[in-house]
């Protein structure tokens, strides 16, 4: 069997409508994904938010309710319907794309009643530095699910299943809230002293009921969805070795590979490397280092040394272990992470993650589809060209030209699988300008064209597989042997 690149697509933005049709669009959608180069989608938390159906999912009220349940006022969740969700996963796994799902085990929110806990009030910027001793608090802690009735489980939450919370309903007061006689976990993030605690009511992952709960519901969510595997969020606020085990655990129960990647949202490449290590690599990561590179070169106003583009970035030192991305929902404007890489430099972004022979590049659906809430507008012609092209012809022997401060290039030589493949990028955060590049034998003699339409004229490649390519300013330049990829 030929193998093809892999290629992701993030199916959602943060402000996408509330109006439940997420799953709809990406059923009617599957085919076309298909057809131009997507592998894999990773879809937003499917389970109900306290925000019910103006919840992005992120605020985790009830894990068993994937629309199904009258809670949190709605049915059906900001996406859609348990019905709907489970049949575009069958829809798009039957045109060959297999489907990730993001899970938050981090935290819960939105519970049903409040409990009287004892807790000492934290720095919240040293969690390590207690600043009241033991006080009685009002907790959000008992989530009881009324709307569900223990349909699927009839595990009920209570103060002992956490480590702590945001939350003092007596004072109607913000803050750090250690419950007495917990302590945060030290496998986490160092951040403010400690970084264990989020928001909401932070789950207790060291409380045997608690990882019996979730190790029944992985199993069951896994039964129910058929998922090929998981997105887990804010991996650096739970403790290391806890994924580890309950991936581990969720693959000898599903009898499936379950490809995991997980958000661990930190600039350091030594923090990434640490937990990579920690998990025994069986867990990817988003390679976020490279995502500020990106950021910091489009405000550079062409001041960026691209020589250094990929300097300690995950794809340079873990290529196996990095999905690589320009944005996503997190850092769109107005979000906590805000990072967003400017609009000129995203077809330069794009084409190192989409064209290289390194990492899984996931395409983010607020550079495709646009996000109107911002004005951004949509980049699907663009991409739609650079996916077929990493489908097609992204293959062979990868050849670097990272040898000038603004004008930088690559080529792959192709290979015997994939008719015409091979191709050369040029790309520019500055001035225009050209570099004489080789494309490996199976190009040499031919002409290439520049798939993008930055450059019309096309370069001839020598017997030896040289060529003169040229790139204008601020953009880049795929020259391929076929004049329309589609």
């Amino acid at each position: 069997m030929i193998k093809t690149n892999k290629t992701m697509m993030q199916y959602f933005e943060w402000y996408l409508p509330d109006d439940a049709t997420l799953w709809k669009k990406v059923t009617n959608n599957a085919q076309y994904l298909d057809s131009i180069g997507i592998t894999s989608v990773w879809l937003p938390p499917a389970y109900k938010g306290q925000g019910g159906i103006h919840d992005t999912g992120y605020g985790v009220y009830d894990l068993y309710d994937l629309g199904e349940f009258d809670q949190k006022g709605s049915i059906p969740t900001k996406y859609g319907t348990k019905e709907e969700y489970l049949n575009a996963i069958k829809t798009l796994k039957g045109n060959n794309i297999q489907v990730f799902a993001d899970i938050v085990l981090n935290h819960k929110m939105g519970a049903d009643g409040t409990e009287e806990v004892l807790a000492i009030e934290d720095n919240p910027y040293n969690r390590n530095n207690d600043i009241t001793p033991p006080t009685p608090i009002l907790a959000w802690t008992k989530y009881t699910f009324p709307g569900r009735n223990d349909k699927y489980s009839s595990f009920h939450w209570n103060w002992t299943h956490f480590h702590g919370a945001g939350w003092d309903e007596r004072q109607k007061k913000a803050g750090v809230y250690k419950f007495y006689g917990k302590h945060w976990d030290n496998e986490v993030d160092k951040e403010n002293g400690n970084f264990d605690y989020l928001m909401g009511e932070d789950i207790d992952l060291n409380n045997v009921d608690v990882v019996t709960e979730l190790t029944n519901w992985g199993k069951w969510y896994l039964e129910t969805t058929n998922v090929d595997g998981f997105r887990l969020d804010a991996v650096k606020h739970i403790r290391f070795s806890f994924y580890k085990d309950w991936i581990k655990e969720m693959k000898e129960l599903s009898g499936k590979q379950l490809y995991s990647f997980a958000e661990y949202w930190s600039n350091d490449i030594h923090s990434l490397v640490t937990y990579l290590r920690q998990t025994k690599e069986t867990i990817s990561l988003f390679d976020v280092p490279l995502h500020y590179n990106f950021f910091n070169a489009s405000n550079s106003g062409g001041n960026y040394d691209m020589r250094h583009i990929f300097d300690n970035t995950l794809v340079q030192s873990y290529p196996d272990s990095a999905v690589t991305f320009v944005d996503n929902h997190d850092t769109q404007p107005g979000q906590s992470l805000f990072s967003w890489v400017q609009d000129w430099f995203k077809p330069i972004a794009y084409s190192l993650i989409l064209l290289r022979k390194d990492g899984y590049p996931c395409v983010f659906y607020g550079d495709y589809y646009g996000i109107p809430h911002d004005a951004i507008s949509p980049k699907k012609d663009l991409l739609d060209i650079l996916i077929k092209v990493r489908k097609y012809l992204a293959y062979g022997n990868q050849n670097d030209y990272f040898d000038h401060p603004n004008v930088v290039g690559f080529t792959r030589e192709g290979d015997t699988n994939h008719a015409d493949s091979g191709l050369a990028v040029l790309i520019s955060d500055g001035p225009g300008g050209n570099k004489i590049m080789n494309v490996g034998k199976r190009l040499a003699g031919s002409i290439l064209y520049d798939c993008t339409g930055n450059v019309k004229e096309p370069v001839y490649v020598d017997q030896d597989g040289n060529g003169i390519f040229y790139v204008n300013g601020g953009s880049v330049s795929v020259w391929i042997k076929s004049k329309d990829i589609s």
